[in-house]
């Protein structure tokens, strides 16, 4: 997933997803000026640092949190974030959560299963 952020909302950022678990990594070189890359167990997300955003904040990324599900909205709410609670519709617990740029985050305790 690529979010479009100010430079100036950089480091509020990296330091919301690193609440969620993810760490910085290494972007490619050509693109390195730019976007900075997070990752948690193989899930990226890549900042773009653009001076003005074009986005309108409807879509989201799903973080699925497995065990560290609660920990992660504690931590969360803790740093001042709001997160709210939602409908569990295939018995996962479910939250939603704006990053520094207004970024809309699903959190979840586990992805809904495959689809055939």
């Amino acid at each position: 997933m690529s979010f479009e952020i100010r430079p100036d909302q950089l480091d509020t950022c990296i330091e919301f997803y690193e609440l969620l678990g993810f760490r910085r990594v290494t972007a490619p070189e050509k693109l390195a000026h730019y976007v900075v890359w997070l990752e948690r167990d193989g899930d990226q997300f890549h900042l773009l640092q653009l001076p003005e955003t074009s986005h309108m904040n409807a879509g989201h990324a799903a973080v699925p949190l497995g065990d560290d599900y609660e920990a992660t909205q504690t931590r969360l709410r803790e740093a001042g974030h709001d997160v709210d609670d939602h409908e569990e519709y295939w018995g996962s617990p479910r939250s939603f959560a704006r990053d520094p740029a207004g970024n809309l985050v699903e959190l979840m305790k586990f992805p809904p299963p495959p689809q055939l």
